[in-house]
């Protein structure tokens, strides 16, 4: 699988929450369709089939992602001393 980009990854996710309350607070065609769409391009991202699904592996790829920059700037630290 092709790990998204975590800028990517973050901005979806926002997407995502932004559709869901607003289909929480005020449900329309619109904000259904908002919210399918949000979920679609979550899904596609991480490789799943569900909401649920789709968020639990987007925040194990952010933790991945994390640990991975993490892993960088302590071996840049080490190679400059």
């Amino acid at each position: 699988m092709i790990l998204p980009v975590e800028k990517e990854l973050r901005a979806a996710l926002a997407r995502f929450a932004d559709a869901r309350i607003e289909h929480d607070v005020r449900p329309t065609g619109r904000t259904s369709r908002a919210l399918e769409d949000a979920t679609y391009t979550l899904c596609v991202m991480t490789g799943t089939r569900s909401a649920e699904q789709a968020l639990l592996a987007a925040d194990t790829l952010l933790h991945r992602l994390s640990a991975d920059r993490e892993s960088s700037v302590q071996e840049d630290a080490r190679l400059a001393a």
